[in-house]
């Protein structure tokens, strides 16, 4: 291992993190009771005095993220104007799927429609109007607000990443207003709140889901239900994830991702036939109609003039568990979606999922309720109110092929969870890193196996519950700092905006080539496919002479310019102080050859040639320089210079 590869953990963040986790740990393992009493005593505060604030800040940050991608900004790119996604499509939101909400649709898919069918919040008990608001409630908690904190977070993290080269974590977020103290104990803090967060949050999880494993097992092959078992059931869990994390996101969790989301739809398709099809499609679309219809309402519905319990123990619980669970989410989101346009970004991540999500929950959630409501199925109803984790086995046991739906969905049910502990995993080392993706083994293992050790000793005292309710304590403060970090995209986006503005600006008429041989060299530069020798040789000759003319020329009017040598070209920078710099790069970048190539292609691989493609701060520019002459190269430069100078007019 090199020593730059280990240098690249940040021992402050690390350790800081560690310690904390280790005395929240004890503090909760000393006295699990006290513990419990504490955060319990918290969220009763922040409910009675702060819901109005949670409700509020959900409103907001859906509002902003369908702004930004209605808006011009949506045609911003995460990353450089000439990058492409790194991941397909369809591996894009497998893994969207597999990280955001996954497991919570295996636990909650038959258990909340039923639940607020039992004890609805504003019509009666098991009614026909509780079977209509038990599926609206289901769709609010489980639809675009929650997708659309995870969209906040990851938009955030991706733009200031890959488009300002800054570190893949929290910190990121606070540059617009601190600038480059993120990199000082200011963003330690930061990250290090991320990070213990995104632990006790997965670790909780991983505990309450072992118990529905374990009641799956019980079902199907007797097995006891215990806090030991549950222990050995996470401990397996563990070593998967583990497996999973050394083998690297393209890999481990690209492929079980994939895999889970198959297995999903196959599950959905299985209950879908074999219940009342033509039904389950009926009330798909009219969920969907009540859901949008009442949006509003909902959303900002508080019971302010008949206060009771459940705005509390259900909206304000869920809009704190996604903003809790919006950094680790958030992060991996950002982490595979480079490359694509906030236009893009938005409607793959809010409308793509939630669509998936509701059609799951009708499914899942419709199916249950009519077996209660219409066939008389009261031991569901029963089951579901003493033991949520069991719904979903109670529910399958009425379907015929028992064993086998319920032994797919334990498998689902398991790799979710290796899933979640695999990406999280990743996610907290890479901010122990300072957005870093490629780490040694053992600090990802350190990680993996971290959350399993919580998870273990919290299951031991009891302590789950407290940890749980200690997170969604913990995103009031983040819900803080995500307002603020909105601030700071918006008026990022402006600048953006304002630099898209002036490249589009004509500032200067086309320079015509000096003399015949100029332009006749460019045609014939065009005409042939140059091999990656010969457009390294003219950025190494005609634009590095070009270059140096030019820093030549700014140095001695007071500026400061240089040439550097960069991956496959050269970069030429003029230092603005307190302005954004003026970036010009030539890349000799690879292409595909067109068929209608003759044999003057000089590469030795016939397929392939060369150009000479200019990048600016902000990516390619998609236009090829070869060939051009040394004044021609100039003239460019000069144009573009205006142009960023015009660009630097509009901002001020």
């Amino acid at each position: 291992m090199s020593d730059s590869t280990k240098s690249k953990l940040n021992k402050n963040v690390f350790i800081s993190a560690t310690v904390i986790i280790c005395g929240l740990l004890l503090f909760t393992l000393v006295s699990p009771e006290y513990a419990g009493a504490v955060f319990q005593q918290a969220q009763a505060n922040i409910v009675t005095n702060g819901s109005w604030f949670y409700v509020l800040t959900v409103a907001i940050i859906l509002s902003f993220v369908c702004y930004l991608a209605l808006s011009k900004y949506g045609l911003i790119k995460l990353g450089e104007d000439h990058e492409t996604p790194d991941y397909s499509l369809a591996s894009w939101l497998a893994m969207l799927f597999a990280a955001g909400m996954g497991i919570g649709l295996m636990f909650f898919g038959v258990a909340e429609p039923l639940m607020h069918f039992l004890a609805p919040p504003d019509t009666d008990p098991q009614s026909l109007e509780a079977v209509k608001s038990a599926m609206t409630i289901t769709f609010f908690h489980w639809g675009i607000h929650a997708w659309a904190v995870y969209a906040v977070v990851a938009l955030i993290l991706g733009y200031y990443s890959y488009r300002l080269k800054l570190p893949l974590t929290l910190r990121s977020s606070l540059y617009p207003f601190i600038g480059n103290k993120i990199f000082g104990w200011q963003g330690n803090v930061v990250d290090t709140f991320a990070v213990v967060s995104t632990v006790f949050g997965v670790a909780t999880s991983l505990g309450l889901g072992a118990s529905q494993i374990n009641s799956g097992l019980n079902y199907i092959f007797g097995t006891e239900v215990s806090v030991n078992n549950q222990i050995i059931l996470m401990m397996g869990i563990i070593a998967l994830a583990a497996v999973s994390v050394a083998t690297g996101l393209d890999r481990g969790i690209k492929i079980l991702s994939e895999t889970n989301l198959v297995m999903a739809i196959a599950l959905m398709l299985m209950v879908f036939m074999l219940g009342s099809s033509v039904f389950l499609l009926q009330a798909y679309v009219q969920n969907i109609g009540a859901y949008i219809s009442d949006m509003v309402r909902l959303t900002f519905n508080l019971y302010a003039y008949e206060p009771n319990d459940w705005v509390g123990g259900w909206t304000i619980f869920y809009w704190g568990w996604w903003i809790a669970w919006a950094p680790f989410v958030g992060l991996f989101i950002a982490r595979i979606s480079r490359g694509r346009t906030i236009r893009e970004f938005v409607l793959g991540v809010m409308i793509i999922p939630t669509a998936f999500t509701l059609l799951w929950m009708t499914i899942f959630g419709n199916s249950a309720i009519d077996l209660v409501f219409n066939q008389g199925v009261t031991r569901l109803a029963e089951m579901v109110s003493q033991d949520s984790s069991v719904a979903l086995f109670v529910f399958l046991e009425n379907y015929p092929m028992t064993t086998l739906i319920t032994g797919l969905s334990l498998l689902m049910i398991v790799i979710f969870f290796v899933t979640s502990c695999d990406s999280g995993a990743m996610v907290i080392d890479m901010i122990c890193s300072d957005g870093n993706n490629e780490t040694p083994l053992w600090q990802r293992l350190y990680w993996a196996i971290a959350i399993g050790l919580v998870a273990c000793l919290l299951s031991l005292v009891g302590g789950l519950q407290a940890l749980q309710t200690m997170t969604i304590v913990a995103a009031l403060p983040f819900a803080i700092i995500l307002l603020i970090a909105m601030v700071g995209l918006f008026h990022s986006m402006r600048i953006e905006a304002a630099k898209r503005l002036s490249l589009q600006t004509q500032a200067t008429p086309p320079i015509p080539y000096n003399t015949e041989e100029d332009w006749q060299e460019r045609l014939v530069s065009i005409l042939e496919f140059p091999s990656q020798e010969t457009v390294s040789g003219f950025i190494d000759k005609r634009v590095a002479k070009a270059f140096t003319k030019l820093t030549d020329t700014f140095n001695a009017q007071g500026f400061n310019a240089h040439i550097d040598k960069v991956d496959d070209g050269l970069e030429l920078r003029v230092d603005l102080l307190n302005e954004q710099d003026f970036v010009y790069r030539v890349i000799a970048q690879d292409h595909v050859q067109p068929h209608f190539a003759n044999e003057s292609n000089d590469a030795p691989d016939q397929s392939h040639y060369y150009r000479a493609e200019v990048h600016l701060k902000e990516g390619g520019q998609d236009y090829d320089i070869m060939g051009w002459s040394t004044t021609g190269i100039i003239n460019d430069v000069i144009d573009q210079y205006h142009k960023h100078m015009h660009f630097l007019h509009i901002l001020r």
